[in-house]
């Protein structure tokens, strides 16, 4: 399908919560020469949950998974927003009034523009929403 080109492929490490799980992760993609476009960390019941964004996400579990690290990939989008007051608003306003619900989000501002990344529970309708009010999404491949 043609929204499939928006489907940005995150990976997401589970691990202890302790001192240097961050740094051991990183570690790894250094050596890999994997770089990390944007990340977030979660923490829960004393493990945590790094979710990034990566130009090369099968390597990256590769090199992850082989180190014991539990890893998964999850679909996102990336929404190129106003980067000032409402520009925020104006994304969740398109996307709560056609109900959808943003599970997670985490956002940089990058060389074009500030970026919502959004885990949502109806990737295909968030992102005809998104679009037919005139917002603009990153591509996957802005992510390689």
């Amino acid at each position: 399908m043609e929204h499939e080109r928006y489907f940005i492929k995150q990976i997401s490490v589970f691990s202890e919560n302790r001192p240097g799980r961050l740094a051991a992760i990183a570690k790894a993609m250094e050596e890999d020469g994997i770089n990390i476009f944007a990340f977030s960390i979660a923490e829960a019941d004393g493990f945590g949950v790094v979710r990034a964004l990566v130009n090369h996400p099968d390597k990256a579990y590769r090199k992850l998974t082989g180190l014991g690290f539990v890893v998964s990939f999850t679909d996102v989008i990336g929404v190129k927003m106003r980067d000032e007051p409402g520009g925020l608003y104006e994304v969740a306003r398109i996307l709560g009034e056609a109900g959808i619900n943003i599970e997670y989000s985490y956002a940089y501002s990058g060389k074009e523009a500030a970026v919502l990344i959004l885990r949502v529970d109806n990737i295909r309708s968030a992102i005809e929403k998104i679009l037919a009010h005139g917002g603009s999404l990153m591509e996957a491949a802005a992510f390689r």
